[in-house]
């Protein structure tokens, strides 16, 4: 059943919209990583400061290495090894320069878009544990954003039933509800690695 979401799924990302769709951890909304108008977008959406960054799903190390400069030892080690959703802060995103104010945002699809890294460059990335997500970012070929489905400042929705009519109203597209089972309803544990493989524990 989720090979034919992925397909309208990936149609709604290439086309520079928004998701609204599950995630091995809580409901996400998503758009293509690489396209900073869209990023944008999901800002406005939940009303949230732009400043801030977003969480990014890919589907292998292999992905996340084409979109950081370097992976550390400990992070590789990390993926290999945890038995549960966990979102690693990598140094060192391969990023778009911020547009100057006269200049329209240009998506490029081999670098994150400038509005999903923090200030120090740095970029937060989860490999899921959900097939239909995998799939999903693997058939697009680059990472997208996945920031919970709710208001800035609101709880944030364990499943479906709980997003508000608010955030359904203002995606492009809704994934099959359907395919939440087997999420954990709550977000991923949050790991920030150092080059020198260093480890910080953000969120437990």
């Amino acid at each position: 059943m989720y090979t034919e979401e992925c397909k309208r799924a990936v149609e709604v990302l290439r086309s520079g919209g928004v998701l609204l769709y599950p995630t091995d951890t809580v409901w996400g909304l998503g758009c293509d990583a690489t396209d900073p108008e869209a990023v944008a977008r999901i800002f406005r959406i939940k009303n949230r400061s732009d400043s801030k960054s977003l969480v990014l799903l890919a589907s292998d190390l292999d992905m996340v290495a084409r979109y950081v400069k370097e992976i550390p030892e400990m992070a590789v080690q990390l993926v290999e090894v945890n038995d549960r959703p966990m979102t690693i802060i990598y140094p060192g995103a391969i990023a778009a320069d911020a547009p100057a104010e006269s200049e329209k945002p240009v998506a490029d699809r081999y670098r994150l878009a400038h509005n999903v890294v923090a200030e120090d460059c740095s970029v937060g990335i989860r490999i899921p544990k959900m097939d239909f997500c995998i799939e999903m970012v693997r058939r697009l070929g680059r990472p997208i954003v996945s920031t919970s489905a709710n208001i800035s400042g609101e709880p944030t929705p364990k499943n479906f039933s709980e997003i508000s009519q608010q955030i359904r109203d203002a995606v492009d597209y809704t994934v099959d509800p359907a395919l939440e089972k087997g999420a954990t309803g709550q977000s991923s544990s949050i790991i920030m690695v150092g080059l020198d493989s260093s480890i910080k524990i953000i969120r437990k």
